[in-house]
């Protein structure tokens, strides 16, 4: 059987769908590991990038930290937390942690410092405090990149996460993972497919919700024609 019917066989097989070793399992620990790291970098990235970018001081740590998340490849981190985290997810969850910070903090601090001053300005004469102008002037402004590194880190953390079952981790990876120690063809890239849709559905879900936070006026703004339904062909 050629290579694509086996995949299709694969994903017909009920045992695929079932037990611990199950897509659904499987896909439980990759949405679990991915959403806790995701969760972490947020909590570490946001308050830093916010902080720097309303400031304008410091802007050389998100410089700094840019270049560190480009350099320093994750595989590489993964090894370097196995030692001291043991096998499991433990040792993936710091690495894809790591990974995700950059982009976060990176778009925080510029999506920030590209607001406009005058509207931040108009903010102060009006008697805002800096929260206020935080708040409800520059974070509602800069919503959209904001999360368009959310988008960005959750992506890679989703396709990166594999590399967690090669420190005998679960998720999404460990059919790739098996694939290559059992020489199945079929089960590596049934999980290498299943990995891209997921990555593809979190691209697209935060793209929608980047679309929906730009402000009126914005030419990136979709148009009530652009999000209505298309109209049903009459049949018959």
């Amino acid at each position: 059987m050629e290579l694509p019917g086996e995949v299709v066989a694969w994903f017909a097989d009920p045992a695929n769908w079932t037990g611990t070793n199950g897509v659904p399992n499987r896909l439980v620990e990759h949405l679990r590991l991915s959403g806790i790291s995701m969760l972490v970098a947020a909590l570490i990235a946001l308050p830093i990038g916010l902080a720097i970018g309303h400031t304008g001081r410091g802007g050389f740590l998100a410089v700094i930290v840019a270049n560190l998340g480009r350099a320093v490849p994750s595989y590489a981190l993964l090894l370097v937390f196995l030692p001291i985290f043991g096998l499991g997810d433990a040792a993936a969850f710091p690495a894809l942690v790591l990974l995700a910070i950059p982009p976060i903090l990176v778009n925080a601090y510029t999506g920030l410092r590209e607001v406009d001053r005058d509207l931040v300005e108009a903010g102060r004469g009006m008697g805002m405090t800096e929260l206020q102008l935080l708040l409800q002037v520059e974070l509602r402004a800069a919503a959209p990149v904001i999360i368009a590194g959310l988008r960005i880190a959750a992506v890679a953390v989703v396709a990166t996460a594999t590399l967690a079952a090669l420190v005998a981790g679960g998720g999404l990876g460990r059919y790739i993972a098996d694939g290559f120690g059992l020489r199945r063809e079929d089960r590596l890239v049934a999980g290498a497919l299943l990995v891209a849709l997921l990555a593809l559905i979190v691209e697209r879900g935060f793209t929608f919700l980047e679309r929906r936070t730009l402000l009126p006026g914005d030419p990136r703004r979709p148009s009530a024609a652009d999000l209505a339904p298309a109209p049903r062909a009459d049949i018959g």
